[in-house]
Order: structure tokens, then C-alpha cells, then sequence
């Protein structure tokens, strides 16, 4: 489906270099604040954020018929409960403004702040959180590390969407500092546990989707009807702490080495805008179940980096993936989510799992890039890590690219301080 704010052709009043995230074909929603102003729902354009709400009081959205009130909340949620044609309207209007030749042209100053004069929040309200395990080349990579002398994929991998339940609360907005989180650990060679702050801190690199439409209890969404149950999506950096993991996560799975922090972009880029970018999943043998099989083009070539900064250092880039790679797309995610009945709800957030590519220059995790901790990763300056230490920062990115336009996310960051 093709949308004319797509058009490459666009170009607006506002100078967005080549190689912005953020040209006039993305406008992507997110939450902002300024010292005058509480937080309120923007979009952004090259270096600048648009207000939403202001615009609405200058009643240059007048064409858009719904309560604008929504643009003055503090969440994305109740705009994202008006519905996808309202989104879409709410986007064209948008591009339109955003237009050489816009009544906005001249009042621009009153309307659009620099990125960097404004504070981001988390853009939804996150009522639940499931992190999916969709990389066949990242479980694959932990399964030969975990399970040297066994199959690396346990029996069901290819036949379902594995993922499990996670903590909703403690998602928390690119640029919030993570303290190190402690637990329980078994030491090499002991036969009974220690507390301690984590050893073998990790990160995760993911996507995450932003459910847009709501169900209730018992329904389930089809494959085709999926995506329009998705409003966009964030690059999501899910912690791991690795020690605390490996002692608990049997028989039940992942529980304090997860749910202590994970941080998304700010900024919720559409699937609409991603429409450009759509490409052939990888082929699922064995056949899926009738449910799980689709039609077209539902993964997205989405290139994504992830930079570790040491404290005082330079960023050295020590991944880089892409979201084209994963076996089970969202759709399948999504559908295999609610097939037993389970709501969703406007907010929720689904997080891919850990994106690898088939090289070690593309492992999304210090785990498979490490090899379990047995080998060094060499940053700029001559720093050498194997997991992250306290005051180290990870930087993630993720952009789709092609002849005509950069569509971006931003990035996502975080710092680790030491364990409280």
C-alpha cells in the first residue's frame, strides 16, 4: 500500500541532511517536554521536533475530525486508540504542514523546537511485554554454546514463535542510566549459589513493535489481519545480565537477568513509513501450521549498529545486523500470540529477541560475540572487554536505506552505573 508522505520526492521548508533519520517521509510520533511546556505528543522532522498539540490550539489541524485532546496527553496511547485511518490522516496532515508552501512555513518558530532543547519520554504507556526468540542465527549461536554436544535448536523452534512473558515496568526510554543488577549467581566449580551484582552484563539487539489495536479476551488475531494491529515500531535494547540468567532460567525461564531494565528509541516510527522497505522473509522449513502461514512481504530491511563506549573513550561500532534476517516476522509473532485467546491491548510492546546475522561481525549479543567471555572485543584506545563494566555506555541504531530516502529510528542508549 503505497501513502502519499512515501513520496521521495517530498521535500520540506525544513533542511534535513542526506543522511537524517528523519526526513520528511518518516514523521515518526513520540513524547517530548520543554521548560515551558509538559510533555505532549510531537513528531519529528530532520533536527526538530513538531508539536502536535500546538498546532491544534493554532487550529492548523482543523481538517484532522477527531478530539485533539489526545495530542496534549502525556503517552501516545490514546492517539493510537483513534484507529489506523486516523493515524494515517493525522501523518498525510503532517506532511502536508511539513511542505514548502504550508501556512506553517512562516510560523515555524512557534511550532518546531531544536532536538536538543526538548527532554523525550517513553513514548507508550506499556501494559505488557513479551520478548520473542525470532533469530534463528542467535539461537542457533547460544544453543551451540549452551548445548556444545546436543542439537543447538531445541525441538519446537521451528514451529512456533518461542517467547515468554516480561517485565513491563522497568522499560524505561533511551538515555536513563541502568544500574548493574545483583542476584543469585553459581560460581565456576561450586555446588551452591552466591549474591552478587552481575559479572557478565550483556546487551540484546532488538526491535520491538508497538501493538496499536486492541482485543478482547478469547479472540485471536489472523495472519492477514496482523499488522493492522501494529502501530510502528522502536529499536529495543534488552539488558541481560548473563550470571543471574544461566542460575535461574531453568525450569522457567528468564526472570531477575531480564526484568531489571530494557531501553527503546523514543521516537515510534510507522509501519506506514516502512512500507518502502518491505522484503521476502527467510524460508521456513519445516512447512509452519496453517495459522503461521502468510502471504507477501512481511520482514523489513532494517539496518541495525550497536557502538560500546567505554567512560572517557571514543565509540567503537562492534555489530552490525540487520532486521531482514529474523525467521519468524511479526505477524507470525503476533498471531501465534493471541491464537489461545490472549488479549492485547493499545501499548503493549512485543520485542523481537536477540537479532544476529550469519557472521560474527553481525551477533547481536557480547555472549555470541565473545563466544561465552573466551574471547576479547578490542575498542578504540586500547580498552578490551568481554562483557560491559560499570560506566560503559551501549549505543544502538537502526535505519532503512535504499536510492531514494534514509528512514531511521534514532538510536537508543543507556549507561551502566555501578550496582546500587
Amino acid at each position: 500500500m503505497s501513502f502519499q508522505p512515501n513520496n521521495p520526492d517530498l521535500k520540506s521548508f525544513i533542511d534535513v541532511s542526506k543522511d537524517s533519520d528523519f526526513p520528511i517521509q518518516n514523521l515518526p510520533y513520540g513524547i517530548f517536554s520543554t521548560p515551558n511546556q509538559d510533555a505532549r505528543v510531537g513528531v519529528r522532522i530532520g533536527d526538530f521536533v513538531l508539536d502536535l498539540a500546538g498546532l491544534s490550539d493554532a487550529e492548523l489541524l482543523k481538517d484532522l475530525d477527531f478530539d485533539h485532546s489526545v495530542f496534549y496527553e502525556s503517552v501516545l496511547n490514546p492517539f493510537i486508540e483513534l484507529g489506523q485511518q486516523n493515524w494515517r490522516a493525522t501523518r498525510e496532515k503532517t506532511s502536508q504542514l511539513l511542505q514548502k508552501g504550508s501556512p506553517l512555513e512562516d510560523k515555524k518558530d512557534e511550532f518546531l523546537f531544536p532536538v536538543a532543547d526538548v527532554t523525550m519520554h517513553l513514548p507508550v504507556r506499556v501494559g505488557d511485554y513479551t520478548d520473542f526468540y525470532s533469530s534463528i542465527e542467535h539461537a542457533t549461536n547460544l544453543g551451540k554454546l549452551f548445548r556444545p554436544n546436543g542439537e543447538p535448536l531445541m525441538p519446537n523452534w521451528k514451529h512456533i514463535p518461542v517467547g515468554y512473558h516480561g517485565r513491563a515496568s522497568s522499560i524505561v526510554v533511551s538515555g536513563t542510566e541502568i544500574h548493574r543488577p545483583k542476584g543469585q549467581i553459581l560460581p565456576k566449580d561450586a555446588d551452591k549459589p552466591i549474591f552478587s551484582p552481575c559479572k557478565t552484563l550483556d546487551f540484546e539487539l532488538e526491535m520491538a513493535f508497538i501493538v496499536g489495536k486492541s482485543t478482547n479476551l478469547g479472540e485471536s488475531v489472523s495472519i492477514k489481519e496482523a499488522e493492522n494491529h501494529i502501530f510502528g515500531m522502536v529499536v529495543f535494547n534488552d539488558w541481560s545480565a548473563r550470571d543471574i540468567q544461566k542460575w535461574e532460567y531453568v525450569p522457567l525461564g528468564p526472570f531477575l537477568g531480564k526484568s531489571f531494565a530494557s531501553s527503546i528509541s523514543p521516537w515510534v516510527v510507522t509501519l506506514d513509513a516502512l512500507e518502502p522497505f518491505r522484503v521476502e522473509s527467510p524460508k521456513q522449513e519445516p512447512e509452519v501450521l496453517d495459522y503461521l502461514k502468510y502471504e507477501g512481504k512481511h520482514n523489513f530491511d532494517i539496518n541495525l549498529e550497536v557502538d560500546f563506549i567505554p567512560q572517557n573513550g571514543e565509540a567503537t561500532t562492534i555489530s552490525r545486523s540487520s532486521f531482514k534476517y529474523l525467521y519468524w516476522n511479526m505477524a507470525q509473532q503476533l498471531t501465534h500470540h493471541t491464537v489461545n485467546g490472549c488479549n492485547i491491548n493499545v501499548g503493549d510492546m512485543c520485542a523481537s529477541g536477540t537479532i544476529s546475522g550469519k557472521d560474527e561481525n553481525s551477533y547481536g549479543s557480547l555472549i555470541e560475540i565473545t563466544q561465552g567471555g573466551q574471547k576479547n572485543i578490542n575498542l578504540k584506545g586500547g580498552e578490551i572487554r568481554k562483557f560491559i563494566q560499570d560506566n560503559d555506555t551501549i549505543v544502538m541504531r537502526g535505519f532503512c536505506q535504499n536510492e531514494n530516502v534514509r528512514i531511521g529510528f534514532g538510536e537508543v542508549s543507556g549507561k551502566v552505573l555501578p550496582a546500587k
